[in-house]
C-alpha cells in the first residue's frame, strides 16, 4: 500500500501524487470557466482557505463571480443589493433568512461575504427552493410540473460510481438505512434528492456562463457534491460547461494513494482545524 506525504501549506495532485507549485496551479485554474471550492460547512479553517483562494483568483481574473450553495435563487436580489452596499450585516442575514435557509454559524461565512461586498465581486445564489428537493426525492423529476422546478432541468442520471460513493459516505442514508446496497431501489429517494442539489448548483452556474462576457465562477459548495468528479461537476459536464476545476482542503498529513486518485484537481493541506462550530454539537444532540 502506497502512502503520499502531504506537508502543511502545500498543494497535492491526488492523481499523480506530486506537489504543485501554488502560483502555477492558481494560474492554471484561473483559465477555467469554473473553480469549485469544497467545504465541510462548520470548519472555520476551511472557510479561511476559501477566502485565500478566492482572493488569489480575483487578482488573476478580476471579472469573477462567487456562487454560494447557502443561498436559494429567490434571494438573488438581496445578494445584488448587498454587493452594492445595502444592508448592515445583521440586516443582510435577516433579508436572506439565514437561520432558516442555512443555519450554520454565519460568522464562518462573513469574511468571504464581506470580501465580495468590499471588492464589488458579484455573488450568485446557487441553491433551489428546499421543498423541491423533498418533492423530487419522493416523486421523481417527471412528477414535478416544469413551472414548479425553480428554473432547473432534470439531472443526468447518477452513475453507479456516484451511488457507491453516496452509499459509502452516508451508510445508506437516513435514520432507517433500509437500503441494502448502493443499487438498491430503497436508496433512490436519497440519490434523487442529492442530485437535485447537484443540478441546481450546475444550472445556476451555467446560466451565468451563457452571458456575453461570462465571469470566472468560483463555487462555494459542500465537498460531497464535488469529490471524484461526481455531483455538480458531472452535472456541469452534462450541461456542456467546461473546463471545471475542483479544489479541496485536507488536514491529513498522509494519504493512501489509490484512495484519493481522482478526488480533485488539487488538495491543500490546512493547519489543524479548530473544533467545529457549535451548530454541529447542537445538531448531533438532536439526532
Amino acid at each position: 500500500m502506497t502512502f503520499l506525504e502531504h506537508p502543511r501549506a502545500t498543494w497535492l495532485d491526488p492523481t499523480s501524487g506530486g506537489l504543485r507549485d501554488q502560483a502555477e496551479l492558481m494560474h492554471a485554474v484561473a483559465r477555467q470557466q469554473v473553480v469549485l471550492l469544497g467545504e465541510t460547512h462548520d470548519v472555520a479553517e476551511i472557510h479561511r482557505w476559501q477566502l485565500h483562494v478566492t482572493t488569489y483568483l480575483h487578482g488573476l481574473r478580476p471579472h469573477l463571480a462567487v456562487g454560494y450553495e447557502m443561498f436559494p435563487r429567490r434571494v438573488q436580489p438581496v445578494l445584488d443589493r448587498w454587493v452594492e452596499g445595502a444592508y448592515s450585516t445583521a440586516g443582510f442575514l435577516e433579508a436572506v433568512e439565514w437561520p432558516d435557509v442555512w443555519g450554520f454559524d454565519a460568522e464562518l461565512y462573513l469574511p468571504l461575504l464581506h470580501f465580495c461586498r468590499q471588492q464589488r465581486v458579484r455573488m450568485l445564489a446557487l441553491n433551489c427552493h428546499r421543498p423541491l428537493v423533498t418533492r423530487v426525492g419522493k416523486e421523481g423529476w417527471k412528477a414535478i410540473p416544469e413551472d414548479e422546478r425553480d428554473g432547473l432541468t432534470p439531472a443526468a442520471a447518477a452513475t453507479p460510481a456516484y451511488r457507491d460513493y453516496l452509499f459509502a459516505i452516508t451508510g445508506g442514508a437516513g435514520p432507517a438505512r433500509t437500503a441494502a446496497s448502493a443499487q438498491d431501489p430503497a436508496f433512490d429517494r436519497f440519490v434523487r434528492a442529492q442530485q437535485t442539489w447537484d443540478r441546481a448548483f450546475a444550472c445556476n452556474i451555467a446560466r451565468v456562463l451563457d452571458e456575453a462576457e461570462p465571469p470566472l465562477v468560483v463555487g462555494i459548495i459542500g465537498r460531497g457534491h464535488l469529490e471524484y468528479g461526481h455531483g455538480t461537476p458531472f452535472q456541469l459536464r452534462d450541461l456542456g460547461v467546461g473546463p471545471v476545476a475542483v479544489l479541496l482542503p485536507t488536514d491529513q498529513a498522509r494519504h493512501q494513494a489509490g484512495a484519493i486518485s481522482g478526488l480533485a484537481d488539487a488538495i491543500f493541506r490546512l493547519d489543524t482545524p479548530e473544533p467545529p462550530s457549535a451548530f454541529r454539537a447542537r445538531r448531533d444532540r438532536q439526532t
